[in-house]
């Protein structure tokens, strides 16, 4: 069992554990009192995470799931609203030379949201993957959704734009018009319209999300691994294109400043909560 460890701003606390077992690595987000959020800490843990599996020749398929009953209910807005995550973010520019995420790994706000792995990564998706949750869950291969999950754009109600790559890989899971759908709407989009639309690619029990992940990955762990990695790679985008696009989706940033730091604020003060958007 190998584990990696993160630190939440309160203290010195696990927020992300990784173990691998038969060449399945399970990364889990563990912040369950704040539904598994990511803040800059945990996001610091999921990206060096990903580059411990990438590079354990052991470890042959990831799933990356959340602890609690929730999978990952975006970035932290009360540590954006507060100001807390200005440095981890102001930390994140592209180089404008940037073209090789495979080679040349980079933090996301999210934190793995930037790369581009050799090998393949199953989401366990229960309860909600909102906003940069739902962005890590279309950065997976492959997502399992149990039954009674949701996936949302939340954080249209705030005005913090997507920029962990979630307005580059939606629309090439969904389509277009599926896509803008999401983004445009912010609205929830339960377990079986998921699967209807292509956004999950498993449904299952509620509670099972993470052992039929797993017993996915261990089927394609029996594969023979050089053609399963080379098809993989060859049906993706070229290395190049998505670095062009993930740097035109990082502009987005800025609005940020000018709109989702006060919307944060609201989030953070109590505005929105239980999916009451009446008075945001």
């Amino acid at each position: 069992m190998a584990e990696t460890t993160g630190y939440a701003s309160g203290g010195p606390l696990m927020t992300v554990t990784c173990e691998t077992r038969e060449g399945t690595t399970t990364i889990s987000i563990c912040r369950p009192a704040a539904r598994n959020a990511v803040d800059p800490e945990t996001a610091r843990a999921l990206f060096e995470a990903f580059l411990a599996f990438e590079q354990d020749n052991d470890a042959r398929v990831a799933v990356l799931t959340g602890r609690g009953g929730s999978f990952c209910a975006g970035f932290d807005l009360k540590s954006a609203g507060s100001g807390a995550a200005d440095h981890w973010i102001s930390g994140l520019d592209i180089p404008d030379d940037w073209s090789d995420p495979m080679n040349d790994p980079l933090p996301g706000p999210m934190g793995p949201s930037r790369l581009m792995l050799r090998k393949p990564v199953i989401a366990a998706i229960e309860g909600a993957a909102v906003a940069g949750g739902l962005e890590l869950a279309a950065w997976c291969d492959l997502r399992v959704m149990a039954r009674g999950a949701i996936a949302v754009v939340y954080c249209r109600r705030w005005g913090v734009p997507l920029i962990d790559g979630g307005t580059v890989r939606l629309p090439r899971i969904l389509g277009q018009g599926r896509s803008n759908d999401l983004i445009l709407t912010g609205r929830g989009v339960e377990a079986e319209e998921a699967l209807s639309m292509g956004l999950a690619d498993r449904l299952c029990a509620e509670g099972e999300a993470l052992q039929t992940a797993q017993a996915l990955a261990a089927d394609l762990s029996r594969f023979p691994q050089a053609c399963m990695l080379a098809d993989h790679l060859s049906a993706r985008m070229a290395p190049v294109d998505l670095a062009a696009a993930l740097r035109r989706e990082w502009r987005s940033q800025g609005v940020f400043a000018a709109e989702g730091r006060e919307g944060a604020a609201r989030f953070a003060s109590g505005k929105g909560r239980a999916g009451d958007f009446s008075d945001i």
